[in-house]
């Protein structure tokens, strides 16, 4: 995972214009963070979800989509009850192999702290039978229209989910917002077994290592 990184934007390219945020916030010299390569999964897209222990502590959510990570800062995390309307700040793309990166991004750097991969899998994108009709029917078309439904795979959400616009942002996308909601299905739970949605980020571990953010900190350095 922290081997030798790609040149930032070696990739070219649309995926190249896509990550143009992502390289201008980071300084490739000094983060652990990969530059951005990574091909697309075989088979169905994949996601990640990352706790981040940064200026504040927050889960941040990934879909593979068009050559990139489409990504939300979620602040109270991903929740498997569907009355929980989470809410989901949408930030830059980041590169496909940014669903491996496990560490910490070094004091001084953009969103500095530590990093877990909490959760990780693959989705299917259930396609809205009109908006098929009218577009593509693709996720990224389904992200511009304003509402996405999806099933995860993964080893702790599992089950249909939604992204919902409900505050578009200006022309650069600055104030956008998102709902994250857990469809009603049978991977929900309810009556008197109904459990807490979302695990103490502070106590979670990695679905990868089982170490805790915490951990992750002191074994990689940073106090």
């Amino acid at each position: 995972m922290n081997g030798q990184r790609p040149r930032p934007g070696a990739s070219g390219g649309r995926e190249e214009s896509r990550l143009a945020e992502y390289h201008r916030r980071r300084d490739f010299s000094r983060t652990a963070e990969p530059g951005g390569s990574g091909a697309p999964t075989d088979g169905e897209p994949r996601f990640v979800v990352q706790i981040h222990d940064a200026s504040r502590m927050h889960f941040d959510f990934r879909l593979e989509a068009d050559g990139v990570l489409k990504s939300w800062a979620v602040p109270k995390g991903p929740s498997t009850d569907p009355q929980d309307k989470r809410l989901a700040m949408p930030t830059e793309d980041h590169p496909l192999d940014y669903r491996d990166f496990e560490g910490v991004i070094a004091e001084g750097e953009y969103g500095a702290g530590s990093v877990i991969i909490w959760d990780e899998g693959t989705y299917r994108h259930d396609v809205d039978a009109k908006a098929g009709r009218s577009g593509d029917g693709s996720v990224a078309e389904a992200l511009r229209r304003g509402h996405l439904s999806f099933r995860l795979n993964g080893s702790k959400l599992r089950g249909g989910f939604a992204l919902t616009r409900f505050r578009p942002g200006d022309a650069a996308g600055r104030g956008e917002a998102w709902l994250l909601v857990k469809r009603a299905d049978g991977r929900a739970p309810g009556g008197r077994r109904r459990r807490p949605g979302t695990p103490d980020p502070t106590r979670a571990r990695s679905a990868r290592t089982g170490r805790t953010v915490g951990q992750v900190a002191a074994e990689e350095g940073r106090t």
